[in-house]
């Protein structure tokens, strides 16, 4: 299947500009995000459950957020982290593995964020938030279209259909546009915002899979008080935990996975396509 024509792409502006005034007017657009794709939504909650229904999950899941990487820390309160865990080291970590590529961190969610992008570990109220990476050109996009829909942040989720709908284990997000054309043929409004070259845009992170990113959480630190704070890998994706733990390890911080994240996600396979 072809993609849907006019064709759209991530690093034509007027392109961006298109999908950025539909995302404001309540569409769904598909974004090149890195090396995969994404699907990213205005952050109300009708949005949000219409999001959901379009992958065939439950319409109240709570969603994730995203923002251009270098607004990552705003949609965290920095009051709410542990005091065995200093700011300026999550910040340095935030901007090292920003500055190589798509990433996720879960913590302590600012005051002014929805319940439903948001969730609660106990007492603290968090939220996971995912970027592109520094050097992505899905960056200007969510500027943009965040700038058009009046808001700060959006809502966004991995490109697929929901394992609740497939049945399957894990469905995995598609790094092809065509596959993304194909899943959500059912949205007649969807707008795909494409990689010109989808190979290239793969090339260009190699130690990063096509898929959903990894995701670290920093808002209950684990271990003894003597020891380097235990940050917990909540989902192994895209990036490896072992990447991770190299650029925490300079900053005194510790990172191992947790009970969720035992089994590192799989690519999403195409007929006669190879990553």
């Amino acid at each position: 299947m072809q993609i849907r024509t006019p064709t759209r792409y991530i690093d034509h502006p007027a392109d961006v500009a298109f999908a950025a005034r539909a995302l404001a007017d309540g569409v769904v657009v598909a974004v090149a995000f890195a090396n995969f794709y994404a699907l990213v939504a205005r952050p109300d909650e009708e949005c949000v459950r219409r999001l959901n229904l379009a992958k065939g999950r439950p319409a109240d899941q709570v969603g994730s957020v995203t923002v251009a990487a270098y607004r990552t820390p705003s949609i965290f309160d920095w009051s709410r982290i542990s005091p065995r865990l200093p700011e300026r080291r999550v910040r340095a970590l935030m901007e090292i593995l920003y500055g190589a590529g798509p990433f996720g961190f879960r913590g302590p969610a600012a005051d002014r964020l929805p319940d439903h992008l948001t969730r609660h570990d106990r007492e603290i109220r968090t939220a996971q938030v995912i970027a592109p990476g520094a050097l992505c050109p899905s960056n200007a996009f969510l500027e943009r279209a965040a700038a058009e829909a009046g808001v700060d942040h959006l809502a966004i989720t991995s490109a697929n259909r929901s394992r609740h709908l497939t049945g399957v284990d894990e469905e995995p997000a598609h790094w092809k546009a065509d596959g993304i054309a194909a899943d959500f043929a059912h949205l007649p409004d969807l707008v795909l915002l494409a990689h010109r070259d989808e190979p290239a845009a793969r090339a260009a992170y190699p130690a990063y899979l096509p898929n959903s990113v990894t995701l670290l959480s920093f808002h209950r630190p684990e271990g003894e008080r003597e020891e380097p704070p235990v940050l917990i890998v909540d989902r192994h994706g895209s990036l490896h935990v072992d990447q991770v733990r190299r650029a925490a390890a300079p900053l005194g911080l510790q990172v191992r996975l947790g009970a969720t994240a035992g089994q590192r996600l799989p690519v999403r396979a195409y007929d006669g396509a190879l990553v």
